[in-house]
């Protein structure tokens, strides 16, 4: 595509059950501030046919939103999904496409990439404007999330990244702001596609998903085993809680990978986060330092994590946690 042609930032939305998913606000937020770097429109997509509060989107800071319905776009599909982000984007030429790095974008984005011949960042953390060059600067974990990489991409366009749900918070939501909805329907012809939606299957070990969770409770190598893992799994059910782990946790096979935290899992920002035996490397700060309450159980008092947490419980976590399940035991029987 030719870069003198390319023009604005291109979000890429999700939507589930006809509603916008909350991380469609996190991008926009990333979204308005690249295009407001760059003088420029933010527009956003959104898949599917019968999706509600559009308006939402352009409060939340795009300028013009695309509607691609369809009735193949309700549930995801690789292919319908990449032939409609390949055909819009070759129609409105942005400069730049941002995704989520949900299983969503993880999976479609490299497609629509290979089919427009250009770069693509995953998993990014942080999307800046270089002020000199004027392009983007796209900022990733790399080699085991032990250094932080930032990658240009001088050539060709659009330049694309996906980023790290959770990783950044929505901007002000600002009923005031003026937009355009823009409804399009590429047709059947354009969107076959041999792929077919069957049933949605849940992830029985996840009663409560980590990164909507408005309360964590993650464990670390501290608790020992998987016998010990299940002190989290407790607490974390009696809070009506997500359950994380670290990655030495889930390494050992105490709980699945659904459930990691940090950099080469997944990110995550809720109201009060609780870690029990976590002793806080800089990988899995990264996962959740965003959270607005932290409190860390664990035996050393020099352990990493009580530098980003809000209280801190030096002591054993086979003492202090059932000490705490108790307590809310007694609590939920005198309620």
């Amino acid at each position: 595509m030719n870069r003198q042609e390319c023009k604005g930032v291109l979000v890429v939305g999700e939507q589930k059950g006809g509603r916008v998913h909350p991380v469609t606000y996190e991008l926009l937020s990333r979204g308005r501030s690249l295009a407001d770097s760059l003088d420029a429109r933010l527009a956003c997509v959104l898949l599917g046919d019968g999706i509600d509060n559009l308006e939402e989107v352009i409060y939340w800071g795009a300028d013009r939103v695309y509607h691609v319905k369809g009735k193949i776009l309700d549930h995801f599909l690789p292919g319908p999904f990449t032939k409609a982000l390949v055909k819009l984007i070759e129609e409105e030429k942005p400069e730049i496409v941002v995704a989520a790095a949900t299983t969503t974008g993880r999976t479609v984005m490299p497609l629509v990439a290979a089919r427009l011949k250009t770069g693509l960042t995953a998993d990014c953390t942080e999307l800046t404007i270089d002020p000199a060059e004027k392009i983007l600067l796209q900022t990733r974990p790399a080699i085991g999330g032990n250094i932080m990489a930032t990658i240009k991409t001088p050539a060709s366009r659009p330049q694309m990244a996906t980023v790290r749900p959770k990783s950044a918070k929505p901007a002000p939501r600002d009923p005031s702001r003026q937009g355009t909805i823009i409804l399009m329907e590429y047709g059947e012809a354009v969107l076959i596609s041999p792929e077919r939606f069957i049933e949605f299957v849940k992830d029985p070990t996840q009663a409560v998903n980590i990164q909507d969770a408005e309360i964590v409770v993650a464990g670390g190598k501290g608790l020992k085993s998987a016998e010990g893992f299940k002190l989290v799994e407790e607490l974390a059910d009696l809070l009506g809680a997500g359950v994380g782990a670290t990655r030495d946790v889930v390494e050992l096979g105490w709980i699945t990978y659904a459930h990691q935290i940090g950099l080469s899992g997944k990110t995550v920002s809720p109201k009060l986060y609780i870690a029990v035996g976590v002793s806080g490397k800089i990988q899995h700060l990264a996962g959740m330092q965003t959270s607005d309450v932290i409190v860390a159980i664990n035996k050393d008092p020099e352990a990493q994590i009580f530098k980003v947490a809000d209280f801190g419980i030096v002591g054993d976590a086979f003492e202090v946690v059932p000490e705490i399940i108790g307590a809310l035991k007694q609590l939920q029987a005198s309620a």
